[in-house]
């Protein structure tokens, strides 16, 4: 419903637009996306969150864990494959566990809203 009402304002828009300036605020947009996305990897390099999530899912992936259980599970993979936990996290809770894997897991979320901004516009825009 609300993505129906958000075409219904920007389609108009997007038409009676020069191309030309269409393609100037793509690009500001993806410059300034691309600011945040060196951002938040400063972040979960800062916070150590770079290992944090052990399997790589690129669709399925960008959702988190949901249950306790689920989240005992990512916890115990990371206890288990990454030697982050074994040299330099071994004190860290479940609790330590979520706040690194929040950073990383919202890192490669942006990287992946990157594409879609990227990829939508440079398709309409052949």
């Amino acid at each position: 419903m609300l993505f129906c009402s958000f075409l219904k304002v920007v389609l108009p828009f997007i038409f009676f637009m020069d191309r030309k300036k269409i393609v100037g605020y793509w690009l500001l947009v993806g410059v300034m996306m691309l600011i945040v996305q060196v951002l938040l990897g400063g972040i979960t390099r800062l916070t150590g969150s770079g290992l944090s999530i052990t399997e790589w899912k690129p669709i399925l992936g960008s959702i988190p864990p949901l249950t306790e259980q689920d989240w005992q599970k990512a916890f115990l993979l990371y206890q288990q494959k990454t030697g982050q936990f074994k040299y330099l996290n071994q004190d860290f809770t479940l609790s330590n566990f979520k706040f690194i894997y929040f950073w990383e897991w919202m890192h490669r979320n942006w990287a992946r809203f990157i594409s879609v901004v990227f990829l939508v516009p440079f398709i309409f825009l052949l």
